[in-house]
């Protein structure tokens, strides 16, 4: 059963799969609590990358920290043009202002666990939609 709310002081409680969904091509996102649940202080969503999925391309936050957990697979991460690979179990904090990036360069699925503080990153999710429906799938 899901319980959700509006309201930043109510329970927030999904089953597996629950949250708002978003396909990204090669990718897809599940947002289990964002800005209207939290009052923009943070945002907790769920990330399946395909193998071979190539990223989002190298951006930054200037004013949040971005926190991932590898949930299942393999994620390489770009940190300031510096590589590493991520098995499941892992944890990585990107501060503000550090250029980031991630993909799955593996043959199998990578699931992970995203926290974001503040929150607020889920108003952009439609137009990031929008431009992965534009692009090729390869």
């Amino acid at each position: 059963m899901d319980i959700t709310s509006s309201n930043s002081g109510d329970i927030i409680q999904l089953g597996d799969g629950g949250g708002r969904g978003y396909p990204l091509g090669r990718a897809r996102a599940v947002f289990k609590a964002d800005g209207a649940e939290t009052n923009d202080s943070y945002s907790v969503s769920e990330w399946w990358l395909d193998p071979g999925f190539a990223g989002f391309d190298a951006h930054r936050h200037d004013a949040n920290d971005d926190m991932f957990y590898v949930l299942a697979g393999e994620v390489t991460f770009v940190l300031d043009g510096q590589t590493s690979v991520a098995a499941a179990g892992s944890f990585l904090r990107v501060p503000p202002g550090v250029e980031h990036d991630y993909r799955n360069d593996g043959s199998a699925a990578a699931r992970i666990l995203n926290v974001f503080i503040p929150g607020g990153f889920e108003i952009e999710m439609p137009k990031i939609v929008e431009w992965f429906a534009a692009q090729p799938v390869s």
